[in-house]
């Protein structure tokens, strides 16, 4: 049965992110099959709310099946949970990882929580409304990454929680054409209503130029997270370190690719040549022994001007 968890996580992580893989493969091996295990779970919750297959084809759901899929999710959550078994590979592989690491079930709920504001299509009028977002599906999963990594420490789980956030700021300046062609924006409309744009006309190609330019402020929005998870990884045991530097320099290369090319970017899907992330990962073992060779010194640039989950 757990070779068959281990494989179909793998097949997930291969499939669901190639970026993610790539760096995640740095991990020794029983924390790299954790990893995976996670991942495959947070892969099919989201997969399921957003109605796609591994991050691809996404199309419309109506709300009462989005509603529907949601509760089972809950319900399904909540029954690995308290330790019973689940048919379904994806939470097999969840109830592995809450044995392993004892991950507090709050975190698993707060993930649900962000895929129940893409279900209920929640508007995100603020920048906080979208960083508040970004903590529930993605900042939390690094902090789920934190305990699998045996990270306790209050102040690393903010900055893992602070790298989940940059990576979604990153995906969500990637996506804005393809979220507007299912009827989503995550852009604040404090920022729509600034550069004269009506959400329900976003779509249209006269304002690929202006959406580019706000999908370029969030890429900048990220740089000060980014500089954050940075820090953190002084701590982490430094395979670990390795392999999140690598990520970060990975997922960072899109925001300045998107950047770079200007609404042109979003002609095709954006994505990191095998060549480039593999010189972000000699990049990342760089960056990992010089913040192990950090180590010992103290205290850290603290964290100021950055979104905070209160009570993590």
């Amino acid at each position: 049965m757990m070779e068959s968890v281990s494989a179909y996580s793998e097949q997930s992580i291969r499939l669901g992110s190639k970026s993610f893989a790539r760096a995640a493969a740095l991990f020794e091996p029983r924390m790299r099959e954790s990893v995976m295990m996670l991942y495959a779970w947070c892969r099919y919750c989201d997969d399921v709310i957003d109605g796609q297959v591994l991050g691809h084809d996404q199309h419309r759901l109506s709300q009462a099946d989005k509603n529907r899929r949601l509760a089972l999710l809950r319900e399904e959550t909540e029954k690995v949970c308290d330790g019973h078994a689940s048919d379904l590979p994806a939470f097999a592989a969840l109830g592995e990882v809450l044995r392993r690491h004892r991950i507090p079930r709050r975190h698993l709920f707060e993930l649900l929580d962000g895929f129940a504001l893409d279900a209920a299509e929640a508007p995100f009028a603020t920048l906080d409304d979208t960083l508040h977002y970004c903590y529930h599906v993605a900042g939390v999963v690094g902090v789920m990454m934190g305990y699998i990594m045996g990270v306790r420490d209050e102040q690393v789980m903010h900055r893992a929680a602070d790298l989940g956030i940059a990576f979604q700021l990153t995906n969500i300046a990637r996506d804005v054409r393809e979220d507007l062609q299912v009827g989503r924006c995550y852009l604040p409309e404090e920022w729509l209503a600034r550069a004269r744009i009506d959400p329900g006309q976003a779509h249209l190609p006269a304002h690929a130029p202006a959406l580019h330019a706000l999908a370029c402020d969030l890429v900048e929005l990220a740089e000060p997270y980014y500089d954050s998870a940075r820090i953190g990884i002084a701590a982490l045991p430094w395979r670990c370190g390795w392999a999140i530097a690598g990520a970060l320099r990975i997922y960072r290369d899109i925001g300045l690719k998107l950047r770079a090319e200007g609404p042109a970017a979003w002609d095709t899907r954006l994505r990191v040549s095998d060549a480039r992330k593999l010189w972000h990962l000699c990049g990342g073992f760089v960056a990992a022994s010089v913040a192990a060779g950090r180590r010992p010194r103290s205290p850290v640039r603290p964290r100021t001007g950055l979104w905070t989950k209160a009570g993590m």
